[in-house]
Order: C-alpha cells, then sequence, then structure tokens
C-alpha cells in the first residue's frame, strides 16, 4: 500500500496470507507541507500452539554447548580458548536471528495492511462463492517454524485464538538452532479498550479457518490467484525447511571439527608422554648396557691375562649373561599412573633367547650388547672384533705380515696423501717427520725427496712419477717408413698487402673470396684444398699481408712444406715482402717466387728479381735456386706454371704421413661461432681425424662433434694436409696450438687441467722474481706514464692476437696502451662491466654487442667502438694515445733591453726605463730579468710605453719604459730578455 493512499485504500489492492492472530488500526499522520498519510498500526497477539491453552509457552533459546570433557593434562588456557569460540559463536547466532525477527515483523506489518483493505472492500461487495475444489486445499496458513514468543510474566490474552492444526509431517517441528532474542512483553495495561476498525472481519476469518473453512479474506481471490498464493506459501515452507537443514548440518559439522581438534590435542600429549617414556628407557638401557660391557671386557682381559701367563689358548669365558638383559631400568610409577604401566607392560625379550642351555656361556654380541632385535653386527664386523681382540691379547696369530706397497710419489704431495698411499696412520707419518726434523702437519705439503725417504722407512717401495707424465699418454713416435702414404703439400701464400695474394688464390680455386674482404684486404688466414687437373692435391694457407699480422704468416710458416712468395711486378720489394722471406728461411722451407701483375703497364718483373738479390733471393732466372714464375691472376696468366712448380717441388720433398695413427694436426685459426659454439681450423699433419675422436688442444679438450671441409660440407674424416673446422671444443682454443688425440676424455681432462694450472702458474710468476727497489723504482716511472687502457674483442683468434701485438707496438716513455683484455666473440654485458670499471673503451672487430650488452653500455656511459678494417682501427689508437701526450713548448729569442733607469710611478710601482738593444720588444711575449747574466725572475710584462703612450712593440735602439706583473725587485744595468713561446702538439 503506497504512502499517500487515502483511507479507504482506493491506490491498490493487496490481501495478506498471514492469520488472524494481530490487531491492526490506522492512525493518520499530518505533515509540515500541509499533506496527510493514513498508517496502519500492528499489535500482535498471543498464539497458542499448544492443544492446552493452560500451558504456558517458554522461549526456546538453545544453549550454549558444554564444554567437552577436558582431557586429562589439558592446559586451562587451551579450555578458556575453546570456551571463548564457543561464546562467539552463539552470539553470531543470536544476531543472526534477531535480523530474521526483524524481518518478519516487517512483512506481517506489510500483510496485514494488505488484508485491512481487502476487509474493507469486502464490506462493501458480496465475495463470490468459493469453488469446491477449494476446500480440500489444505489451510494456507499452516504453522512453519514456531517463532519464539518473549517470556511474559502476566496471563494470556483473554481472546487466546483457537490452536491452528497440526503441522504436515513433511514439515520438521524441531527447534531452530539459532538462540531467538526475546521480545519485550506487552503490559497488560495496554491492551486497546475495543477493538479496532476491521478486528471483527478477522475474528470471523479465524473461526471459519478453525471450522476447515476459507476465510472471507480468501473467498474474494479467484482460482489462479488463490493457487498462486498457495504455491508461493509452499514454496515459502521448503525454503524454511531447507534452511533449517542447512542449519541443523553447520552446527553438526561444527561439533566434528570440535571433536577433531579436541582429539589432535590429546593426541599430540599422548605421543609427547610416549616420547618421555621411550627417551628415559633407552637411557636406562644404554646405562645397563654399558655396564655390561665394562664387566665383560674386565673378564675378558682377566682370562687372556690368565692364559697368557699359562702360555695356553684362552678357554672361552663362562658365567651368566650380564645383569640387565631382561629388565632395562625400573619403570615409572606414580606420576604416569596406570595408563603407563599398560605402555610399559611388554617386556623386552632376554637376550639369549630364552635358550637356558647354553646360558653359561657368554658371546661377544652378549658382552658388547649388541643382540638387540634389528641390531645384530654384520658377520665381517664380527671376524674384525675377533681379529683385534687375538693381536691385543698376546698375538696368537702371530706377527702380521707386512704389505709392501708400491707407493707412486709426486713432486709434491701432502702428508695426509702419502699415508693414504702407503696405507698407514696419519700420526705414524708425522712422528716419522718429527724424528728427521721436519714439522708438518697432515695437510702441509713436502717435496719428493723428503716422501721418499718416509716411504722407504716403512718398508714400502717409492716410485717417482711427475705431474707433467700425464702427457706421456700423448703418441709422439715417429712412424715407421713401412706405414707411410704420400700425402698433399700444404702451401702457405706470404708477401706483402695489397701484393695479389687471394687474387692468385680464387684463380687457382675458381672462387672470388676478394670481394667478400673488408677494405680489400685479407685479414684472417684460410685454408683451403684443390686438385689440379693431372689429379694432384694440393693444400694453400692464405696469410695476411698487413704488417699487424705478423703472427699469422709466422704460424703458417711453421705448418707449411713451401712458401710462394707472392710480389707485385709494379710495387717490387716491400716490408712484408723481407718479412716473409725471413720467415719461410727461419722454417727451413723452399720459396717459389711468383712476381704477380705482370699484366700492368708498368709492370717490370726484372726490377722484382734485382731487389730480391738485397735479401739473398736468387732465382732461376739470375742462376739461382729459387723457382719464380710470372702470373697475372686477373688475366690467369702463368697459373699452369705456378701449380707445376708447386708439383715440383713437392716430389722433391717426397712428403709422407701414417694415416693409421691417432691425429695430430695444429691450429690454424679459432673463433667462438654463435650458433655452433668454439669453433678450431685445423690442419690434419699426422694420421686422421674421425668423428667421436676424444682430442687434447693447448688448454681446451673436446670430442669431435662434426668435421667440415673449406667447402662448408660436412665429412666423417679428414686425414693428413687436409684442412677442416673442427665443433666440439670445451672452449675457444689459441691459434697455434697443436691437436692430439687421446683414449678418453679422462686423460683429455687430465691434460687440459695440468696445461691449465701450468699457464697459471707461469702468468703467476711474471715478475716474482723483482725485488723492492725494483717495484719502486718501477712505480715512480710508472708515474709519470699516462695509460690508455682498451678491451679488445675480435672475430677470431688470430685478429685478436694481431690488434693485441699492435697496441703493445704504440706508445713511448710517456704514454702507452694497455690491453686490460682481449677475447673472441660478441661484446657483452660483462665486458661493458668491466670497461665501467676500468673507465676504457670497448673495440670491437667484426663482431657486434648483444641487445643487454648495447643496453648496459648505454646506461652506464661505456664506448663501444666498431672496426673491420685493422689499420683504421691502429690509426684511431694512436690518435687517441697522443692526446694523452703533453703539448711541446718552444721558445723563440726575439730580443734584449737594457734597464738605464729605475723611476717609481705613483699607483703603477717601479718602472725600468730601458732601451732595446737587440731584435725587438713586443708587449705580449715573455720576458726574464738577468742579473750577472743569471735569471732572477721569469714573468710577463705589465705595460710596455713608448713616452707616455702604449705601444705593442719597440724597434731596436729605442728606449722604453717596462713594468713586469707582480715583481719589482729591479735595479740598473739589468738586462731583460724577451721571448715568445710556440706550442706544438705531439703525436705517437
Amino acid at each position: 500500500m503506497h504512502d499517500n493512499d487515502d483511507d479507504n485504500g482506493k491506490g491498490g489492492r493487496t490481501i495478506s496470507l498471514r492469520g488472524g492472530g494481530t490487531e491492526t488500526s490506522r492512525v493518520r499522520q499530518s505533515f509540515s507541507h500541509g499533506r496527510t498519510n493514513s498508517v496502519v498500526v500492528e499489535k500482535k497477539r498471543k498464539r497458542i500452539v499448544a492443544p492446552a491453552a493452560t500451558v504456558a509457552v517458554k522461549p526456546i533459546v538453545p544453549k550454549p554447548a558444554a564444554p567437552a570433557a577436558s582431557p586429562a593434562g589439558t592446559p586451562p588456557e587451551q579450555l578458556a580458548r575453546q570456551q571463548a569460540a564457543l561464546r562467539e559463536a552463539a552470539a553470531r547466532r543470536a544476531a543472526e536471528t534477531e535480523a530474521k525477527a526483524v524481518a518478519e515483523r516487517e512483512a506481517a506489518r506489510k500483510a496485514a495492511e494488505a488484508e485491512a483493505s481487502a476487509e474493507v472492500e469486502a464490506k462493501s461487495e458480496p465475495a463470490p462463492a468459493p469453488e469446491p475444489a477449494a476446500r480440500a486445499v489444505p489451510e494456507p496458513e499452516a504453522p512453519t517454524a514456531p517463532e519464539a514468543p518473549a517470556p511474559r510474566s502476566e496471563t494470556p490474552a483473554a481472546e487466546p485464538e483457537p490452536a491452528p492444526p497440526a503441522p504436515a509431517p513433511s514439515q520438521p517441528a524441531a527447534p531452530r538452532p539459532q538462540a531467538v532474542a526475546p521480545r519485550p512483553a506487552t503490559p497488560a495495561t495496554s491492551a486497546p479498550a475495543a477493538p479496532s476498525r476491521g478486528q471483527e472481519p478477522r475474528r470471523a476469518g479465524a473461526a471459519a479457518r478453525g471450522r476447515g473453512e476459507k476465510p472471507a479474506m480468501l473467498k474474494s481471490l479467484s482460482k489462479e490467484e488463490y493457487e498462486r498464493r498457495l504455491k508461493a506459501l509452499q514454496a515459502a515452507k521448503a525454503d524454511e525447511g531447507a534452511r533449517r537443514e542447512r542449519e541443523a548440518e553447520e552446527a553438526r559439522r561444527r561439533e566434528e571439527e570440535r571433536e577433531a581438534r579436541r582429539a589432535e590435542i590429546e593426541e599430540a600429549r599422548r605421543r609427547e608422554e610416549e616420547e618421555t617414556i621411550r627417551r628415559e628407557r633407552e637411557e636406562a638401557e644404554k646405562a645397563e648396557r654399558e655396564k655390561a660391557e665394562a664387566a665383560a671386557r674386565a673378564r675378558l682381559q682377566a682370562q687372556r691375562a690368565k692364559a697368557a701367563e699359562t702360555g695356553a689358548t684362552a678357554p672361552e669365558p663362562t658365567g651368566p649373561p650380564p645383569e640387565g638383559g631382561a629388565e632395562r631400568g625400573p619403570k615409572r610409577r606414580g606420576a604416569l599412573g596406570v595408563a603407563e604401566e599398560k605402555r610399559a607392560a611388554p617386556a623386552r625379550a632376554p637376550r639369549d633367547g630364552g635358550d637356558r642351555r647354553r646360558s653359561g656361556k657368554l658371546t661377544i654380541s652378549q658382552a658388547t650388547g649388541d643382540n638387540e632385535q634389528g641390531r645384530q653386527r654384520s658377520l665381517a664386523a664380527m671376524r674384525r672384533r675377533q681379529e683385534r681382540d687375538k693381536r691385543k691379547g698376546g698375538g696368537q696369530m702371530g706377527e702380521r705380515e707386512k704389505v709392501v706397497r708400491d707407493v707412486r710419489i709426486p713432486d709434491i704431495i701432502t702428508v695426509q696423501e702419502l699415508a693414504n698411499r702407503m696405507a698407514e696412520r696419519v700420526a705414524a707419518v708425522i712422528k716419522s717427520l718429527m724424528q728427521m726434523g721436519v714439522m708438518a702437519t697432515q695437510n702441509q705439503p713436502i717435496d719428493a725427496d723428503t716422501a721418499e725417504l718416509i716411504v722407504e722407512e716403512f718398508g714400502h717401495k717409492s716410485i717417482r712419477v711427475s705431474e707433467s707424465d700425464v702427457e706421456t699418454v700423448i703418441a709422439t713416435d715417429d712412424d715407421d717408413d713401412g706405414n707411410k702414404q704420400p700425402r698433399a703439400p700444404v702451401v702457405t701464400v706470404m708477401g706483402h698487402v695489397d701484393h695479389g695474394k687471394t687474387s692468385v688464390l680464387d684463380a687457382l680455386r675458381k672462387t672470388n673470396v676478394v670481394s667478400g674482404e673488408a677494405g680489400g684486404i685479407t685479414q684472417h688466414i684460410g685454408a683451403y684444398q684443390i686438385e689440379t687437373d693431372s689429379g694432384q692435391k694440393i693444400t694453400f694457407l692464405d696469410t695476411p699481408g698487413h704488417a699487424a699480422f705478423t703472427s699469422m704468416r709466422a704460424r703458417g710458416a711453421q705448418v707449411t712444406d713451401i712458401v710462394v712468395l707472392v710480389v707485385a711486378a709494379d710495387d717490387a720489394v716491400m716490408p712484408q715482402t723481407v718479412e716473409a722471406i725471413n720467415h719461410a728461411k727461419a722454417a727451413n722451407v723452399p720459396m717459389i717466387v711468383a712476381i704477380n701483375k705482370i699484366d700492368l703497364p708498368a709492370a717490370n718483373p726484372q726490377k722484382v728479381r734485382t731487389d730480391l738479390l738485397q735479401h739473398n733471393v736468387v732465382v732461376e732466372a739470375m742462376s739461382g735456386e729459387v723457382l719464380d714464375v710470372e702470373v697475372s691472376a686477373l688475366k690467369g696468366i702463368g697459373l699452369d706454371k705456378l701449380l707445376d712448380a708447386i708439383t715440383l717441388q713437392a716430389e722433391l720433398l717426397d712428403l709422407k704421413a701414417n694415416p693409421d695413427r691417432p691425429a695430430e694436426g695444429a691450429v690454424i685459426e679459432a673463433q667462438l661461432d654463435v650458433g655452433r659454439g668454439p669453433v678450431a681450423t685445423v690442419l690434419v699433419q699426422k694420421g686422421t681425424l674421425r668423428t667421436g675422436d676424444v682430442f687434447v688442444v693447448g688448454e681446451q679438450w673436446g670430442k669431435v662433434r662434426a668435421l667440415v671441409d673449406d667447402k662448408g660440407d660436412r665429412v666423417k674424416e679428414a686425414g693428413p694436409s687436409v684442412p677442416v673446422e673442427v665443433l666440439g671444443l670445451t672452449g675457444t682454443p689459441q691459434a697455434g696450438d697443436v691437436l692430439n688425440v687421446v683414449k678418453d676424455e679422462t686423460e683429455a681432462r687430465e691434460i687440459a687441467a695440468y696445461r691449465s694450472r701450468k699457464a697459471k702458474e707461469a702468468t703467476g710468476n711474471i715478475g716474482s722474481g723483482v725485488t723492492l727497489d725494483q717495484l719502486l723504482a718501477q712505480a715512480k716511472a710508472n708515474e709519470a706514464v699516462a695509460e690508455l687502457p682498451i678491451l679488445v674483442k675480435a672475430d677470431v683468434q688470430g685478429s685478436a692476437e694481431a690488434i693485441v701485438q699492435a697496441m703493445e707496438k704504440l706508445g713511448n716513455d710517456e704514454v702507452k696502451v694497455r690491453v686490460l683484455h682481449a677475447g673472441v666473440g660478441a661484446i657483452t654485458e660483462s665486458d661493458v662491466t668491466l670497461a665501467e670499471a676500468s673507465g676504457a673503451p670497448i673495440i670491437g672487430f667484426n663482431v657486434r654487442a648483444n641487445a643487454p650488452a648495447r643496453a648496459s653500455a648505454q646506461q652506464k656511459g661505456v664506448e663501444i667502438r666498431y672496426y673491420s678494417i685493422i689499420y683504421n682501427l691502429v690509426d684511431d689508437i694512436k690518435a687517441a694515445a697522443s692526446g694523452l701526450l703533453s703539448d711541446e713548448v718552444r721558445e723563440t729569442f726575439i730580443g734584449y733591453a737594457k734597464i738605464l733607469q729605475v723611476f717609481k710611478v705613483t699607483g703603477v710601482g717601479k718602472v725600468a726605463g730601458c732601451m732595446v738593444t737587440e731584435g725587438v720588444a713586443r708587449r705580449s711575449a715573455g720576458v726574464r730579468l738577468l742579473r750577472d747574466n743569471v735569471v732572477i725572475h721569469t714573468g710577463k710584462l705589465k705595460t710596455l710605453k713608448r713616452f707616455k703612450d702604449e705601444v705593442r712593440e719597440v724597434q731596436v735602439s729605442q728606449e722604453c719604459g717596462m713594468a713586469f706583473e707582480n715583481y719589482e725587485d729591479i735595479r740598473e744595468g739589468d738586462v731583460i730578455e724577451i721571448f715568445e713561446t710556440e706550442t706544438i702538439e705531439r703525436t705517437l
């Protein structure tokens, strides 16, 4: 019903389904703004739910669950926590019940308003007769969950309503588990004197319901409306039943949780008591066992001593078993009560197993107290114990035979390791050392000579070994001539830069390597193999010609059989040509001179032959022994003659090798590939390298994972004089290292670890013999030397080596370039961190920085420079190092002046009246004051005047006035020397 409806209820029609147990009345309200409102006042009368009207209805308030019986030993704090939790749960349930009661009262009030409105309309209109089918429908006002009425001290109302019919069996009549807050009782004097309007029809409707008929209010409803409201009522009853079931389930679950917690507490207490009993029992058993052991040991010693005196074998000890076998200790009573006695009741079986016939014998197990179930000694342990006892008891077995061992003694060995190898006690070895005057602990190393004396003293045989013996497994024996087979010659092409070495190889191989080289120069050493028309295979090594790649040329000359010296016909002999000649002579290999670029107009092959005479190279054209061939790589002239000369020279050398032996080769180049890892270009010199071979190369080792030839194809094996790329290394080796195949990975690891350790020791020992005076002198010398630190990362090991050598050549007594780190591979974040700590730039040669390194360098402000041509790198570093040099200052004499008289001018100071005797005097020049040809002062002029005017310069034989800056000790007859300074930048 709306608030704005009038008394007649014209605003709407609402019919309540509630019974007539509520009295309603209307009160009109007036508001300040002139509007009025009709309010329905509801008064709920007491409902009697019991058949007898005299039975007093008591409020149903569930009692709080009694606390569970506290188990023995439960702490009072825990009981208090449980009671507090129960009280909190009861309070929450009471609050929920109160909220539900308020909601029900509000719903009843609205239903009463609707019922009153329906009754008013029923007075004016006759209610239609209800259909007979509606009579059979049970009363829609069947009682739901009984409400807990408020306790009242007065008697029931004067006009109690008849009791409603019994509830259906499907509806449980159990009281709510929640505590219902009691409503305050309405005093008897507050009952209305006269029934309110519409009260009589409600009583009539209640009486009709008592007779099983519909109230007049329901008779006015249509059949559809009645059935709809009936279904709503039944749904409400079903919801109420489900709610009661949920509440009962929650109460049962909470009770189960309390029982589970109580059981856990009881179980924890029980376990703690059992653990205490067990611990005390074990302590008592241990004490009894120790006592029995001591007694048995004393009896055994007494019997053995007696047997030793009589010379007979000690008889087996007899007597009863040690006490305490069946009873380990007194049982605790009193504090733990009867429950402890029950748990401690099962007694441990006697140690003799119940066999009383052998109770007179004392066994070792009984004597040591170890005959418990599950704790018996093993047979081997018993035998060892018997042998020790026999040795201690008189030596019935005689002297123990000495075991002579072969003890391997390395260069340095610790005392403990020596004792372990001899199978002697460490204390005995230390005692022997002390007798020799050597005070050493077990972890202290001793030399091989001392260790050998100790071994001989203990009666063992010493075998001296060296740490370097691990390399003896490498096969270095010469092969028999009968096993050798012809192999391809290895030819190294050398010469000056830009003389056409790579072009000659491209013409022979029919490739175009030159087009892919940065700057048009070769900066890596390459290995290729070609096959001539006659079927002869030749292996070529291409070396760079730049001055920085000296090591690469030397490495190529060491592994080669023939050197081809390429000289440009239009450029004659150059410095790197001379260097190549020296490398060939040092390697003691034959040389063939290839005079290239003969197709150029300025070509002069005869001049090349003549220039070679200055370096003791006499070609055949000039009656010498060195073969010379004129070729043109671009035109293809003379290439066949060059191949014929190489083949002829190889036949004279009669090159052979044994392919049926472990492979041995030289590392031509090494690099760190992003996708393949460390890769080494190896020239196999002896044997055959196969996939799966384990090898060691320098300080690294590995297992051949794949072999790739110079054309990029994978091969399964590589014989003598075949260059291949080897994959499977654990690290990047150094260019020039020797590769050797070994039996297994263990040997490879040992050899690599030994070499790595030796390399570190060699690095750490550098400068170790310097005296203190020498160190101080070096420190003073380094104070005046400026350093330019750099980090170098290159694509291959040879390039990094060449860059480091080039940087070492830069500098003088004042400035030098220091390479902090040189490595192979991309620039990483660790390189950036090192560069930041040392304030050095990073030089990348044919490599780039990865993404994390770039971000870190940008954040930390580290400079990264990339180069692909080595001479650009060298020039930039030289320019940067030159910037550290101090400028050179040169002085130029321009004139002399003599002081004739000294004047004192107020506000200016002393002014010298001078005459320029030689040269010229300038205002901007520097001056020196000479007195008796001794320099008194050096500075600048403050003023230079001619008469009263300030002038820039004064010519010879003219008088002028001069004043010095911040100096006034001038006299007549002094000479002023005038000079100019010039600053010149210095370069390396």
